[in-house]
């Protein structure tokens, strides 16, 4: 060694010990290593189990840190690199080659040699051909598509030979890597890394058996931890070349080349992702149940509260959001408001009068007794104006209202509802029937066509007559029960309600009345309404999170059964943030297929509802639905960052040696 004794060496260690906790002891396995191995050696690393050899390795390789010394890559100090740092070294340097092959089951031959080239950024088109020329240089051209439970163990052997080369592989390292297979495939297998060797690259073998030590130029024995002997195979010469710079991929970080690697290792993530849910179907699915579960109901509730507030929002508009009821006294229940006789019908001249009002009707009510023939009940007889139906939106089903004229002339004429017309007039029409109103005939001129309005006495008999026919020929009374404005379109309610109280108040000289808007109901309503669907959101948003502490156990477990797989890949140069990645996208994959199946679960939802409740229906916004996608997709982070974490901060070599 003494002609190389100048040369910088590839890689060396100084003073490396290796310790490991076992229970509440500590158990050194390499004891103060001194090493240098140089460019270009064919390297035996020999001794029995338990000796250090594998650990030894370990640290070579980057897999593992000492406890106490340094290690020097090319002069470079890896105790002072980060994990993605050390992942860069093995990715850019070491191509690693396991005893047990540590090939990827799910995919095939190409693929699992690609899987460094991925890490590194390398285009897709060249990955895959070098992936081809290797396999064929290694004489599996004919079984490069071909997944490792359909290769024979010498096959995949080189398969992993492969992969070690794929970036390059400046330095290989070989654990035990005829341990597995038979004596014919142990030669071949030892017949490439002396080629490997002849054409630049440093091959490092750790192994048990002399026989195959004895193919390298040196040989060290290594016992109990420590170094017993270095010395050089006298029956093996060895000329000593670099490794050829074409036989290495360009690993030059540029942008395009970053921002490619980034893409492909999402890619790469994704289907792996992928492939673990369609694994294991039926643990996804039951997964998923919680977040389909909560999504639905989330969904459900707020398109149930919006189809009860466009309801209550269609029926108050059908009798005008810009209604102001003006009633006697200080506000409702009031004891004395039967005492004020100040709102008259001048009263109602003078609001029709403002330019902002686009009707007007004064209402007096009175309970009386209604005759038809021999059937006699109980009415509600309200006296209203000619303007009073367009003032509450109400339709005409058959006939006419009454006139300004008829108003003026008290005629004994009335227009009557649905309700009023099924009682009384069955099986004839009622135009033109005559019912006795307590002591007062009156005729019957108009039907009202039918509303599903919730507000006033659905089961009541409503009766409509001219409001002078009211006070003068039934009540004898001059004053008004109330009167209702219907507000000009685009004029603000609000100052309409301030203009008339003003008005009213000068009029009677005080505050008298009371003033009630349909706006102001309007808001109430909605107000409500958005209230209870807050409300049962938050229940709902109950069963999000049990779905996402579900979804955190399952990655758990999903974590344990792929520490094999993260090891592999680490081996091979993934980031941690490539792992958690991967994690994290099967957490967000797993909450967003649960979302959208939630989604489709609450149209499902939807119909079912239609089936039993027809006077509300349900109304999905885009704004929900983007809401509880979110939703989803927010529980995946968080919920699948944990198992995603301790992914990522797992040690390369204790994941290989999970079985």
């Amino acid at each position: 060694m003494d002609n190389i004794k100048d040369e910088v060496p590839l890689l060396e260690v100084k003073g490396v010990t290796r310790s490991f906790s076992l229970g509440q002891e500590e158990t050194e396995i390499l004891h103060g290593i001194d090493l240098k191995i140089y460019s270009g050696e064919f390297v035996a690393i020999i001794g029995q189990s338990g000796s250090g050899k594998s650990t030894l390795m370990n640290i070579l390789g980057c897999l593992d840190k000492p406890t106490k010394g340094d290690y020097f890559v090319k002069g470079k100090k890896t105790s002072n690199l980060s994990a993605d740092e050390l992942a860069q070294l093995r990715r850019n340097y070491f191509g690693f080659i396991f005893q047990r092959y540590h090939l990827l089951n799910h995919i095939n031959a190409v693929a699992n040699v690609e899987i460094p080239a991925i890490y590194a950024g390398v285009k897709l088109s060249k990955r895959v051909e070098r992936a081809n020329i290797l396999l064929e240089r290694l004489g599996l051209k004919e079984r490069s598509t071909h997944k490792p439970s359909e290769l024979s163990g010498g096959q995949q052997q080189r398969v992993s030979i492969a992969r070690a080369l794929m970036n390059g592989g400046q330095v290989i390292l070989a654990d035990e890597p005829t341990g597995a297979l038979d004596s014919k495939s142990g030669q071949e297998v030892l017949a490439i890394l002396k080629e490997l060797n002849s054409q630049g690259h440093t091959v490092i073998i750790v192994t048990h058996d002399p026989s195959i030590a004895k193919h390298a130029a040196r040989i060290i024995e290594i016992k109990d931890g420590n170094i017993l002997r270095d010395y050089q195979n006298t029956e093996v010469t060895q000329e000593r070349v670099s490794l050829q710079k074409e036989d290495c991929l360009n690993l030059n970080p540029s942008f395009t080349k970053q921002f490619r690697a980034y893409n492909d290792r999402f890619l790469e993530a994704f289907k792996m992702a992928y492939f673990a849910m369609i694994t294991h179907k039926m643990r996804t699915l039951l997964t998923m149940l919680g977040i389909i579960i909560g999504i639905m109901a989330v969904v459900s509730v707020v398109a149930i509260g919006q189809g009860a507030s466009d309801k209550v929002i269609n029926d108050i508009s059908a009798i005008g959001t810009n209604t102001i009821s003006i009633f006697p006294g200080k506000d409702f229940g009031d004891l004395r408001s039967g005492k004020v006789q100040t709102l008259t019908p001048i009263d109602m001249e003078v609001l029709k009068h403002q330019q902002f009002i686009d009707a007007v009707s004064p209402e007096r009510q009175n309970t009386l007794i209604a005759l038809y023939k021999s059937t006699s009940l109980n009415a509600k007889v309200s006296g209203v104006s000619e303007q009073y139906f367009r003032v509450k939106g109400y339709e005409l089903e058959d006939g006419r209202i009454f006139s300004l004229d008829e108003v003026k002339g008290y005629a004994q004429v009335a227009v009557i509802d649905q309700n009023t017309k099924n009682r009384f007039f069955e099986y004839e029409d009622p135009i033109g029937k005559v019912m006795i109103l307590g002591t007062l005939p009156v005729q019957v001129i108009g039907v009202l066509a039918e509303t599903n309005s919730p507000f006033g006495n659905q089961d009541a008999l409503n009766i409509f007559i001219p409001y002078t026919s009211m006070m003068s020929r039934v009540v004898n009374e001059r004053y008004l029960g109330s009167i209702t404005v219907r507000i000009a379109d685009n004029f603000p309610v609000a100052i309409a309600q301030d203009a008339i109280e003003t008005m009213l108040t000068n009029r009677h000289g005080t505050k008298d009345f009371f003033t009630n808007s349909s706006d102001t109901i309007l808001k109430t309503v909605t107000k409500t309404t958005d209230t209870f669907t807050y409300l049962i959101s938050a229940v709902a948003v109950i069963s999000l999170i049990v779905g996402g502490i579900g979804v955190m156990n399952i990655m758990l477990v999903s974590v344990t059964e792929r520490t094999k797989e993260i090891g592999i890949r680490m081996a091979v140069g993934a980031r941690q943030s490539d792992i958690m990645q991967q994690f994290l996208i099967e957490a967000v994959l797993v909450c967003l297929l649960g979302g959208a199946c939630g989604v489709l679960c609450s149209y499902g939802v939807s119909y079912i509802f239609s089936m039993f409740v027809s006077t509300i229906s349900m109304k999905f916004s885009v704004t929900s639905i983007f809401a509880a996608v979110l939703c989803s997709s927010m529980i995946g982070v968080i919920f699948g960052y944990i198992p995603a974490n301790n992914a990522a901060k797992l040690n390369p070599i204790d994941a290989l040696a999970r079985e």
